[in-house]
């Protein structure tokens, strides 16, 4: 009876958009409409001299990057490889947190997941060439298996998104593009990159060429980063007051190890393309916090700064994937295929631990996780409309090992089929709407331990964590949007319903997650979680002046989380998964003045506020909530008449609020102010281009703490001053 109920509402919804559109269009002068308009199935527009391609953008004459993204039914943003360059961070998470909006849950130098509007995990979909990106999801403390320097180009869209991408694009999409297709006969870029808080030294190469209808690309990556060093002496692990060796997170060093291929063929109305690429990541875990080992450990951690020794965990993902292309007419095709292998194990010191015996070895969990990916979508364009439909579906096989246990064995399947229509209405006007349907199954398998714990009558058994069961669920989703524009003023709007399916992790989850420093327990009850949602965005645009503001509101029925208790298990506080109704309301707030022909002014402003209205914590926020955060920029830009040449300098001030809305045992987080300087310039030597960047942030060492990494749970500072140089020369 829901299903019924809800596809009659949606149903209703799309008959009165589809009525009022066309009644519009009906009193449009058509002839002037077929004059200035100009739609296309993709369209390339050229923006301060780079391309940038917009699948489903409806273009009238000429069109400004924000005008553009004005156009989009949801908030949209891109960054190319030269942003990512001039803010480089440990991670590619960590180089795209100066976006507003966008943030990081970070663990250390080198490891962090992506934070959209305060959501995280699997709320948000992270797509690669087309395919979702699928590593080890329950480790929070686990960063993304993709190397940022083969990376081209990123979308971000804020807020859901779960019509086009699929259940856990709830919160947003960040998509990556590595496969862009070359336009010269050869080229080639080598990157030389070093930070000085972690003493991270590396380099990465990119080929790339084209001949006649064949193109290749080719990349690697190395790097090897030491001890996080952050501005204290000591730290707090709950009644553990711990020395640190010249103020450095003892074994938190690590290396990384990537490369990839693609070749690709481009015919008369199509393409295609096939890329192989690998990533492998060895990091240390800070040893202080891996349980209470190390005062009786024999391993001299201070011996060397660039040491991995245990605990430690090692990461490879393996990912091949196919993309195609068919053009015809007012249409196309696209068919994504794609396999994806990760292999991750973590390694500590053998050692007896209540009733479990002294381990064999150090292998204490592995994971070998296989992912099978495949996506057909068509669009076409008839008359004022721009259709979208599409079939994708997944396959996952997840199978531990080691003599720990954390997370069952499991199989996962997500099938979800939609289709999207964007309705023109006049020259600055457009309504989008769309369905979808998804269907998941996750089975999990039963585990015991390897070793005899007494039982509540007093024998002596096996203990089972895991149980067999398997579950199955289901969902409708809908969205609404609506795009305006009146002379220098854009507006959009867009309403809908996301759904997303939980996880194998939120299901059977039991047990110690050192890194993070609890032990955690799922939930086989677990309902699918659903969210409502509202998203704006209002831009104000001449040739001097961007002003834009995007206000955002979330209702979930039942939001699902980690909720902290009272209670202790092997000797880490116990979180459990659970559901509350949850009501989260936002915005988000850019200005950009351009003067004197080289000056620019930015100043952006973000804020959340988060409430659970159900549950055992009703009345708190939720877990992590990211504080109000505001950043002023004050920046001099040369623009050369070379696209080569070129130089920038800059200092931003940002200013982070207290964070006093937390779940307990989080603390409250004081506010901090922090100044950040950048350096950049272009040298055009010969047909060749050198760039170098200096970024330095934290330029006065101040001490503070990001409520949003896991090392504030120990009491951990954020770093202090932090300067990293990267030099570019392009071929």
């Amino acid at each position: 009876m829901k299903f019924k109920r809800e596809i009659l509402i949606v149903l209703v919804v799309l008959y009165f958009v589809r009525i009022s559109s066309l009644a519009l269009c009906m009193s449009l002068d058509g002839n002037a409409f077929s004059d200035t308009l100009k739609t296309s199935a993709k369209v390339d527009s050229v923006v301060n001299g780079k391309v940038t391609i917009l699948k489903d953008a409806v273009v009238v004459g000429h069109s400004s990057e924000s005008e553009i993204q004005m156009r989009m039914p949801l908030n949209y943003l891109k960054a190319d490889a030269k942003f990512l360059e001039e803010n480089y961070g440990g991670s590619l998470m960590q180089s795209l947190s100066k976006i507003p909006g966008i943030k990081s849950t970070t663990i250390g130098s080198g490891e962090s997941k992506p934070l959209i509007r305060g959501l995280g995990a699997n709320r948000v979909l992270i797509s690669e060439n087309g395919i979702k990106h699928e590593g080890q999801q329950w480790g929070d403390d686990h960063g993304l298996e993709i190397d940022q320097f083969s990376v081209e180009e990123v979308e971000i869209v804020k807020g859901p998104s779960a019509l086009m991408y699929g259940s856990d694009a709830i919160g947003g999409v960040i998509n990556i593009k590595t496969d862009m297709v070359p336009i010269e006969r050869f080229g080639a870029r080598v990157n030389f990159f070093a930070r000085s808080n972690n003493e991270s030294l590396g380099a990465s190469a990119l080929l790339s060429g084209r001949y006649k209808n064949f193109w290749y690309k080719a990349n690697a990556t190395v790097k090897n980063y030491a001890d996080y060093k952050i501005p204290t002496d000591s730290i707090q692990y709950y009644s553990y007051f711990i020395k640190l060796y010249k103020r450095r997170l003892r074994n938190t060093a690590g290396k990384e190890l990537d490369g990839g291929l693609t070749l690709g063929y481009e015919g008369d109305g199509w393409r295609t393309s096939l890329r192989v690429s690998e990533v492998n990541v060895k990091s240390g875990f800070f040893a202080n916090a891996h349980g209470l080992e190390i005062r009786l450990s024999d391993i001299d951690y201070d011996a060397s700064r660039r040491d991995i020794d245990l605990p430690y965990h090692t990461v490879s993902h393996t990912f091949v994937s196919s993309h195609s292309e068919f053009n015809w007419g007012n249409g196309m095709l696209e068919a994504n295929l794609g396999w994806q292998n990760n292999r991750q194990k973590e390694f500590s010191e053998p050692v007896s631990h209540g009733y479990m015996p002294t381990p064999p070895d150090s292998l204490e969990r592995s994971f070998r996780k296989n992912i099978f990916t495949s996506m057909v979508h068509v669009r076409q364009i008839l008359g004022i409309n721009i259709l979208n439909m599409g079939v994708c579906a997944e396959y996952q096989v997840n199978r531990i090992g080691g003599w720990g246990f954390i997370l069952p064995s499991f199989e996962q399947n997500a099938v979800g089929s939609y289709l999207t229509d964007r309705i023109t209405i006049n020259e600055g006007s457009a309504i989008s709407c769309g369905l979808r349907y998804d269907y998941g199954y996750v089975n999990i398998h039963s585990y015991k331990d390897w070793f005899k714990t007494p039982s509540l009558n007093g024998d002596m058994v096996y203990m089972e964590r895991s149980s067999d069961f398997n579950r199955r669920f289901k969902s409708i989703t809908w969205s609404v949007g609506v795009n305006g524009r009146i002379g220098d003023f854009s507006l959009k709007t867009n309403i809908g319903k996301s759904f997303r399916v939980p996880i194998a992790k939120e299901l059977g989850m039991d047990g110690i997650n050192y890194s993070i420093f609890r032990y955690e327990k799922g939930n086989s009850k677990l309902n699918p979680e659903e969210s409502y949602q509202l998203d704006a965005g209002f831009l104000y645009e001449n040739k001097s002046l961007i002003v834009s503001f995007t206000p955002y509101f979330n209702y979930f029925p039942n939001y699902i989380y980690l909720n902290p208790t009272s209670e202790y298990k092997e000797g880490l506080q116990l979180y459990y998964y659970t559901q509350a109704e949850v009501f989260r309301c936002g915005f988000e707030t850019s200005v950009e003045w351009r003067f004197l022909q080289n000056f620019i002014l930015r100043a952006n402003s973000e804020y959340l506020y988060s409430r659970q209205v159900s549950g055992e914590k009703k009345g708190y926020t939720l877990p992590m909530s990211p504080p109000w955060t505001s950043s002023v920029e004050f920046c001099y830009s040369v623009s050369p008449t070379s696209t080569k040449k070129g130089g920038f300098a800059s200092v931003e001030y940002v200013i982070v609020g207290d964070q006093q809305e937390v779940v307990p045992p989080e603390e409250p987080t004081p506010g901090h102010r922090l100044v950040n300087v950048s350096l950049g310039r272009s040298w055009e030597i010969g047909k060749n281009q050198l760039r170098l960047t200096f970024n330095c942030n934290n330029l006065f060492n101040v001490k503070y703490y990001d409520h949003t990494s896991y090392y504030r749970l120990i009491g951990a500072p954020a770093p202090g001053r932090d300067i990293s140089m990267m030099v570019v020369w392009n071929f």
